[in-house]
């Protein structure tokens, strides 16, 4: 299984922040989001792992290969990063990972590195990470599930009512249902041209076409998507205190 590391977008609401710098290496608490995500996949076991690039590019692949030149890292470049949403770059890492199977990870979140382990040992062989208990809003990626914990639902549109929670960025899918998902953006991407959706709406329609993707509940433990100056200061406050020491 590879780790897929989407990280091509502009972040312009960091802005100045991140006039000169990408996203995923703005330090926060001593680290950047990029190394804490690259430190997490490695302490569980992912060996191979590819990034998807767009938006000062250059910094970014210099940034690996100084701070992480052991690890097995490919590059994918989005060249219309500005005009594309993350379905596109998703689309782009297709060929790497369609006979193994992937963790994917938006590459803007601070996390407790359990949680890959929950989803790599969950039992399902397609699913992905959430956050209940939190009050849930308008920007949330919310989902809403069965009995079973199977995904019917999963958008920014779920009323809050009926969702258990907030999908916070990190999916693992099996070769099969890779499969289907790619079937899904290739139609959307080659014959559609709809490059500007988040990935969350090829999921939803292999959920309604009878593929199984479930929801692991993450607990206690820790996560938040970096998208504001506000959510900088949450992550040291409320997140960075409770995680487990960094093993540089």
């Amino acid at each position: 299984m590879k780790g897929v590391i989407l990280a091509a977008g502009v972040s312009a609401r960091l802005r100045p922040l991140t006039d000169s710098t990408p996203k995923c290496l703005l330090p926060i608490g001593g680290e950047t989001i990029l190394g804490r995500t690259l430190m997490n996949l490695s302490e569980s076991g992912i060996e191979e792992i590819v990034i998807v690039t767009g938006y000062l590019a250059p910094q970014l692949r210099g940034y690996v290969f100084q701070k992480f030149p052991h690890l097995r890292v490919k590059f994918i470049h989005n060249d219309i990063y500005a005009a594309t949403n993350n379905i596109y770059s998703l689309w782009l890492a297709k060929e790497e990972v369609l006979r193994e199977g992937m963790l994917l990870l938006d590459s803007d979140i601070i996390f407790d590195g359990k949680i890959l382990g929950i989803l790599l040992n969950s039992g399902q062989a397609d699913c992905l990470a959430v956050k209940t208990g939190a009050v849930l809003g308008e920007e949330e990626i919310k989902v809403a599930v069965d009995g079973r914990g199977r995904i019917l639902e999963i958008s920014k549109d779920v009323p809050p009512s009926q969702a258990i929670g907030e999908s916070i960025g990190i999916e693992k899918f099996s070769p099969a249902t890779l499969n289907s998902l790619f079937a899904v953006i290739d139609r959307k991407i080659l014959i559609e041209k709809n490059v500007n959706q988040f990935y969350e709406a090829a999921f939803q329609e292999v959920i309604d076409l009878g593929g199984d993707i479930y929801a692991v509940d993450i607990g206690r433990l820790k996560a938040i998507e970096i998208d504001t100056v506000e959510d900088i200061r949450a992550a040291e406050t409320e997140i960075l205190p409770y995680l487990p020491p960094l093993k540089l």
